[in-house]
């Protein structure tokens, strides 16, 4: 999980604690939990076409612009996508990059697997299978394309359930 000082490159303590509703946190959005199945009682459903049995895509009209990853009933991974308004930590689709690195300077760096360069991926150095880490998707435009909270591997899927 990430640390929560921000000197230290990671998310302040206000990212994993219980927050608004409107906000991405570590351990998830809304009833949603990074790890755990989606609630019953929820608003998160499967809609529209799935790309496989096992990894599948749930979506809650609560939420617009944002889905999650389920593998074997298991949330892997929640994304804010374009049409989001949700933030993480404050910071939402359309920030800069810059924001982003000075907020968390020790996320690390890979390039971009289908945009040139500036476009990239920062990620929680420390993301693994049974920790929650960040990434964020810069796009050719120096901006926050989208936000993914989630366990590896699935956090650094970069097509969907791929």
């Amino acid at each position: 999980m990430l640390a929560t000082t921000p000197s230290a490159g990671t998310a302040p303590a206000q990212a994993t604690n219980t927050a608004t509703s409107n906000t991405l946190r570590l351990d998830g959005l809304g009833d949603l939990r990074i790890g755990q199945p989606v609630p019953n009682s929820s608003t998160w459903a499967e809609r529209g076409a799935q790309a496989s049995d096992v990894c599948r895509t749930a979506s809650s009209p609560q939420y617009p612009g944002a889905y999650a990853i389920v593998i074997d009933n298991t949330v892997q991974r929640i994304t804010l996508g374009q049409r989001s308004s949700l933030t993480f930590d404050g910071l939402g689709i359309g920030a800069t990059e810059q924001s982003v690195s000075v907020k968390f300077p020790a996320l690390t760096q890979d390039l971009h697997k289908y945009e040139s360069p500036p476009a990239k991926y920062l990620t929680s150095p420390d993301a693994s299978p049974s920790s929650a880490g960040v990434r964020f998707e810069i796009g050719a435009d120096g901006k926050v394309k989208l936000i993914h909270v989630g366990l590896m591997p699935v956090l650094a899927y970069v097509e969907g359930c791929a």
